[in-house]
């Protein structure tokens, strides 16, 4: 089969790798779409996955080919969206109910072999069937809304309150999206490209700017969430949060990012800085909610490629061109 396969650090390159084959509870998966992720960046500049190569993609979606031995909760010619999650079940924090900070976490599209592919592996656990209304392309943006879910989760939003998001890409404009159904009183929305700024006031945000000085909200505001991953974004963002306030990492920054904090301000007045990591017990629900049809596919998704300009979409994903980027094997 035909594959995107980051070699090395800086290269990638589609090419001829050996076809998946299912353990017992495994399943191949003909991949219909997969989605690229700020992850896939972050891989590709040698963050993340632990060896390189691998086949990038952890948002995708397509139709069961083959089942192993011992598969009975699909069947062939089933259509699935697959969470990319992987925990061993067994260490501390899974014991715990924290499985996405598993010891021993792994994803599909990161540490193992991902939907960049014509075919990939996933356990049958991971599979979600999806309803005959739903595209099977369309359904790759479920993983990312998975995880725009557990960042609410995390927040525990009280109605009315008032929400500031750094960024207008893909993950900005889904906490843009679940932010009204938690009711928000306000959402308003960063972001130094014009054009995904554009597909923000599509959506119904309450007001967009270049930069937070430009909105009138001098107390600040209850909820601000970084989705860009950017340092100088999360530096200006920290500084927003209201008395009581919380403030989401929730966009992925580099390793080497580094931000100040103030911590008599987080003290006295009682500021709650926190994170969100992935997928936790999420996956499902997005799947449903993205049935009732919460996000339009046709406003996020803004490209569709083939498999063979792989690396083409990468580019075009790291100048900020469009919205969710997607390829097509």
């Amino acid at each position: 089969m035909r594959a995107a396969v980051i070699s090395a650090v800086g290269e990638v390159e589609v090419a001829e790798v050996p076809d998946p084959a299912p353990g017992p509870r495994e399943v191949v998966v003909d991949v219909a779409a997969c989605g690229l992720c700020g992850t896939d960046l972050h891989i590709l500049q040698g963050e993340f996955a632990p060896t390189l190569p691998v086949i990038p993609g952890h948002e995708f979606a397509g139709v069961v080919v083959e089942i192993g031995s011992e598969v009975t909760e699909v069947a062939v010619g089933d259509r699935v969206a697959v969470d990319p999650s992987l925990y061993c079940n067994e260490c501390r924090y899974c014991r715990s109910g924290r499985n996405n900070l598993c010891a021993r976490w792994n994803a599909i599209g990161v540490s193992r072999s991902g939907g960049a592919a014509e075919y990939a592996l996933a356990p049958v656990a991971n599979c979600v069937k999806l309803p005959d209304h739903v595209r099977t392309e369309d359904a790759a943006l479920i993983e990312p809304l998975s995880c725009a879910v557990r960042g609410y989760d995390v927040l525990r939003s009280r109605m009315a309150s008032r929400v500031l998001i750094y960024g207008s890409g893909t993950m900005g404009l889904m906490m843009l999206q679940l932010g009204k159904l938690t009711g928000a009183a306000s959402i308003e929305v960063v972001d130094l490209n014009e054009e995904r700024l554009k597909t923000a006031q599509l959506l119904g945000v309450t007001a967009t700017a270049a930069s937070a000085d430009e909105l009138d909200r001098p107390e600040g505001w209850d909820l601000v969430i970084d989705a860009t991953g950017n340092a100088h974004a999360i530096q200006d963002g920290l500084g927003r949060v209201a008395k009581g306030g919380t403030f989401l990492q929730f966009g992925v920054s580099d390793y080497a990012a580094r931000v100040t904090i103030e911590p008599y301000k987080i003290y006295n007045q009682e500021i709650t800085i926190t994170g969100s990591m992935a997928v936790l017990h999420s996956f499902e629900r997005a799947a449903d909610l993205f049935a009732t049809g919460v996000l339009d596919p046709e406003v996020f998704i803004s490209h569709r490629l083939p498999l063979a300009d792989y690396a083409d979409a990468l580019g075009m994903f790291q100048a900020g061109q469009g919205r969710k980027i997607q390829v097509l094997p």
